[in-house]
């Protein structure tokens, strides 16, 4: 009886707090005014799945935005071969932090470092000064950009007037609620009912031998378009991936599902250029969403052309929501890779040799730490990770 209660007040409690109408409740969980008024009244108990459901769909009507956009890849080649130049006045970044190698990626020569942040430099004229920005560099950019008073436009802008080429430019969607489902939306291109300028998709779906929470159906990777063209379209389960990267459960992540627009060369200058102009990045991600592919629901004696966008197609492209902003998630530069590694692959090893110590009375571990000498590069981490980051910038 007191489990039912609790059920009743969470479901009005669950429905307040989202602000959404009785009515829409409805719409969303494809149940009637009736049902949910008995429900909420007592007369009906409604099975776990259910409420699950209900829970769910309200979810994405939750005023603290569903979606959130960001920018998660930037590659831009500057036609000079004076690194240092691009560092101090592009990045606003002292030069002698960072941490040089004489080994890169691209052919490139060498590069220089600051935590995630990549400078490459190489001797041909024609190749010049190339900045990498992975996901996490982008967000360790961000958190200087703040302390710089500078905003990714203002950022930009410096590029384009230091000639940069864009080269690659990823926009990254966080569905936070679920409103896509990668497998739904595999089907539907096996089904014939992703109408695309794109000719091929592909998909993957990785996940455990044995697992004991009865989640099997994990790890979904949709591609549409070929990866080697200009533009196409990575969806996939962002919490299945921090689940294995970092070991948050799935039920902690922040973000369920990631929709990646990865451009390159042509298209990235075009995107580029669209967002300095209009500073908009919504008009901007879905106009090339919308322009290149859509979900639909199949309808009898109908052309594939006339099929109506299935439901929560138009939910993720902007129906009934509100409009996104360009988000940012400054971070930074973490040792967190090489700990999960050391927690991995050596802790054990280290664990054991301790004991050991114990044991036999000596100090191998003791004596190791002892003799071992940092590196160059080591030593630069930890001057990097042991200054304010106002002293970091210029």
């Amino acid at each position: 009886m007191e489990q039912e209660i609790y059920t009743r007040e969470l479901l009005k409690e669950r429905r307040t707090s989202f602000g959404v109408s009785q009515n829409k409740l409805a719409v969303a969980c494809n149940l009637s005014r009736e049902y949910i008024n008995k429900i909420e009244s007592g007369l009906l108990t409604s099975p776990d799945t259910t409420l699950e459901k209900i829970f769910k769909q309200l979810a994405t009507f939750d005023p603290d935005l569903p979606l959130t956009l960001l920018f998660d890849y930037v590659r831009i080649r500057f036609p000079t071969t004076d690194v240092k130049k691009v560092i101090q006045e592009i990045l606003h970044l002292k030069f002698d932090y960072m941490i040089h190698e004489d080994h890169a990626f691209y052919s490139y020569q060498e590069q220089y470092i600051m935590g995630d942040i990549i400078i490459m430099l190489s001797n041909e004229e024609n190749k010049g000064v190339l900045l990498e920005l992975k996901g996490h560099g982008c967000r360790q950019l961000e958190r200087f950009l703040l302390v710089q008073h500078r905003g990714w436009y203002d950022f930009f802008r410096d590029c384009l007037a230091a000639n940069g080429v864009m080269k690659r430019l990823d926009l990254a969607i966080n569905d936070r609620t679920g409103i896509l489902n990668i497998p739904d939306l595999t089907a539907k291109c096996q089904s014939e009912e992703c109408i695309s300028l794109f000719r091929t998709f592909k998909s993957y779906r990785s996940g455990e031998l044995v697992r004991n929470d009865g989640k099997e159906d994990m790890g979904n990777t949709l591609y549409i378009g070929s990866l080697k063209s200009e533009v196409y379209f990575c969806l996939y389960e962002k919490d299945y991936e921090q689940y294995i990267k970092l070991g948050i459960p799935i039920e902690e992540s922040d973000v369920k599902n990631r929709f990646e627009i990865r451009l390159k060369n042509d298209r990235a200058v075009h995107a580029l250029t669209d967002l300095l102009e209009n500073h908009d990045i919504e008009r901007t991600a879905f106009s090339i969403i919308n322009r290149y592919v859509r979900f639909a629901d199949y309808e009898e004696n109908k052309r594939r052309t006339d099929w109506k966008n299935n439901e929560s197609w138009d939910r993720f492209i902007g129906k009934n929501r509100s409009q996104l902003q360009l988000t940012s998630d400054p971070q930074p530069y973490t040792l967190d890779r090489t700990l999960n590694w050391l927690g991995r692959q050596v802790a054990p090893t280290w664990k054991l040799v301790s004991e050991l110590d114990k044991l036999q009375d000596t100090s191998y571990i003791e004596d190791m730490i002892k003799n071992a000498e940092l590196s160059n590069h080591q030593k630069k981490i930890l001057e990097q990770q042991n200054i304010e980051i106002e002293k970091l910038v210029t």
